[in-house]
């Protein structure tokens, strides 16, 4: 028994038909049959059921197949803990983001990274904590970048940076002519959040919920552009994350209310599994991240947000 011949019946059985699974592996279907038969003769059961269209796998072939699985991730561990031990910094990597982190963090690093290490294959998922977290379990994901604090046991948290909250209000928004925002100021004040899902409302939630007890949000949506419009046509106030506000125009700007010392902030945090694999390019990625985030967030006086 091979790896290649694991690898070629684990083809086999996703795409159900010999040729396409030769394609997918990039070798003549007779070599790829070749080697399917000679593990089938090796174990003495037939794993597919080739009359089929598509071909399936027989009783035993699925059992087969899901211990395939298994032995091929662990022939992936080995090379990556061979890359650790060596320290480098290459190959596939794939990385987990929150969607209210992506769309600004990604600008700011991706370029930098991918100049600095070309050798990374990086795949980037934008996926919800909940998502990250069964992932990163399961072995689909490399790293995760979320708010934190999770408190997984089968995670490990590395903060990268605290990302302030930063208040929208338009005029004539009873709030718009203060310079600094308190809290507390927040009290009984329409606050538009974003829809259930996002680990940002839960932030937003918790915070206001210091001064508001049970107010109810009523106003919600699944992105901050339409927080930010609903705040323009006189429907609220809204908070967003700091880096958030880097792309707002300059009428947005002139809506931006900053918190007094300490202002709020969430902490953004790199996730992975405690198997510490592919640590090299999980360390590569945080102090690239960590170095262009020096100059983009300032803020020293900080208290953290927690939604728990």
């Amino acid at each position: 028994m091979t790896l290649t011949q694991l690898k070629y019946t684990l083809a086999v059985a996703e795409e159900g038909n010999f040729t396409l699974a030769a394609e997918k592996c990039f070798v003549t279907q007779p070599t790829l049959s070749m080697q399917v038969q000679k593990l089938e003769e090796e174990l003495g059961i037939q794993l597919f059921n080739r009359k089929s269209k598509p071909i399936t796998l027989t009783a035993v072939g699925e059992k087969i197949i899901v211990q395939g699985k298994v032995i091929l991730e662990e022939a992936k561990r080995m090379s990556d803990i061979v890359a650790t031990e060596k320290g480098i910094i290459e190959g596939r990597f794939r990385l987990g983001i929150i969607p209210t982190v992506m769309p600004t963090l990604l600008p700011l690093f991706l370029n930098t990274f991918i100049k600095k290490y070309p050798k990374v294959n990086l795949k980037i998922e934008e996926l919800n904590t909940a998502s990250i977290i069964e992932e990163l379990t399961l072995g689909k994901l490399d790293a995760g970048i979320a708010a934190t604090p999770l408190d997984h046991p089968q995670l490990i948290e590395k903060p990268l940076y605290y990302e302030p909250f930063v208040g929208y209000i338009p005029k004539p928004h009873p709030l718009s002519a203060l310079d600094k925002l308190e809290v507390e100021d927040l009290e009984k004040m329409d606050v538009l959040v974003l829809e259930d899902g996002h680990c940002f409302r839960e932030h937003v939630l918790k915070l206001c919920q210091a001064t508001r007890g049970s107010k109810s949000f009523d106003l919600k949506s699944g992105s901050f552009e339409t927080l930010i419009q609903l705040a323009n046509e006189g429907m609220g106030m809204t908070l967003l994350p700091y880096l958030h506000t880097r792309v707002l125009s300059k009428y947005g700007n002139e809506n931006l209310k900053y918190f007094n010392t300490p202002e709020p902030a969430r902490e953004i945090s790199m996730i992975q599994s405690k198997n510490l694999l592919k640590l090299p390019i999980i360390e590569a990625l945080s102090n690239t991240i960590e170095g262009v985030l020096r100059g983009a967030i300032k803020f020293e006086n900080i208290k953290v947000i927690t939604p728990k």
